[in-house]
């Protein structure tokens, strides 16, 4: 009743069964499959016959992600702004339904969730992850931010890895994702169908996930926690850079690593997701959605995001020239002027 060409939306069993179906664009959301899954939530709220929700990627290499973010630069770039604010502002409103969803909610992840993924599968009550997961918020490399209530999500992690995973872009496979909770529960790739159908027959949907809980192994995040707290605790990113580099002289190999990590991506993101971080602390899910929604509404003015999805995305060659290019060239009053309210127009969710 609600399918898209992007979005299978049906009833199977007991479940209301969310199919993203664009496999060969790593299941990118599109408007069209924001617009179908939000019909079907709204349907399926008050319908007894559905008891839980599930959602899930086609295909074996993602779940989801992210949005269709070449289209979006595409819109900016012939004038189209009202094209890309819509995708946002429609994306953001589905990411608060989830949020606020009254019924479980199981995300079935296995392969890449990044971006718009993570905000179609990390706000619901349940977050299952195969063995392939790997989540990211790779955004500041692109010249963009942390969205879809990353800002609401990652200060809530354990000490200031949230933080670390919006300034690197870091990737975390299914063991990190468990232990930052991220994810729910960790699986076995070979349970992901037995899961499936479990859900869809009507079982209890905690006692199903518990008994195909599998062990994932130690999280590597765990052993550079004690850098990331010493440096990411700094006052502004530039502080964080300068004690990544004392730590990295000083033989701390995380520190290193971090620092190649952190080198290379926009400054002025780098300089805005630090601040959504720090305010989102403190924010409700829907206090923060519409800080992320002011935001966005004036990334399109810039040069970064265009130049960041070139450089990454479409010629490749992953030397983006961002404007400015360095961290104490991009002012407060400059990132201050992302986050000033919108009036009228302020995201309604």
């Amino acid at each position: 009743m609600t399918d898209s060409q992007d979005a299978r939306c049906r009833i199977e069993g007991a479940a209301g069964l969310i199919t993203l179906d664009r496999p060969k664009a790593l299941n990118a959301l599109t408007l069209d499959a924001v617009r179908a899954m939000r019909a079907a939530l709204d349907a399926w709220e008050h319908d007894p016959a559905v008891t839980r929700i599930v959602i899930e990627g086609a295909g074996e290499k993602a779940f989801c992600a992210g949005g269709d973010i070449r289209r979006l630069v595409e819109a900016g770039k012939a004038g189209r702004r009202e094209e890309a604010q819509t995708f946002w502002r429609e994306e953001y409103e589905l990411n608060a339904l989830i949020a606020r969803y009254p019924k479980p909610y199981v995300a079935l992840i296995e392969g890449i969730v990044m971006g718009g993924g993570v905000g179609v599968a990390l706000h619901g009550s349940h977050r299952v992850v195969g063995e392939r997961a790997l989540f990211a918020m790779p955004e500041v490399g692109i010249g963009f931010f942390p969205d879809v209530g990353a800002s609401h999500a990652l200060p809530r992690l354990p000490g200031k890895t949230g933080l670390y995973l919006a300034l690197t872009g870091a990737r975390l496979g299914p063991a990190d994702q468990l232990a930052m909770g991220l994810a729910t529960h960790a699986v076995g790739a070979s349970a992901m169908p037995e899961i499936r159908e479990g859900l869809i027959a009507g079982e209890d949907v905690d006692a199903l996930l518990s008994r195909h809980r599998h062990d994932p192994g130690p999280a590597p995040i765990e052993t550079i926690a004690a850098t990331i707290d010493a440096c990411f605790g700094e006052s502004s990113v530039e502080e964080i850079v300068a004690a990544l580099t004392r730590m990295a002289g000083e033989g701390d190999a995380p520190a290193e690593t971090i620092l190649a990590q952190i080198r290379g991506k926009s400054p002025t993101s780098q300089k805005i997701a630090f601040e959504q971080m720090h305010r989102g602390a403190g924010l409700s899910f829907e206090e923060a959605m519409r800080m992320e929604y002011r935001i966005v509404s004036r990334i399109l003015d810039g040069e970064d995001f265009y130049e960041g999805v070139r450089a990454v995305l479409i010629d490749k060659d992953h030397a983006p020239r961002w404007k400015p290019d360095r961290l104490e060239d991009v002012t407060p009053a400059m990132i201050e002027a992302y986050f000033a309210p919108l009036g009228e127009h302020e995201l309604a969710v």
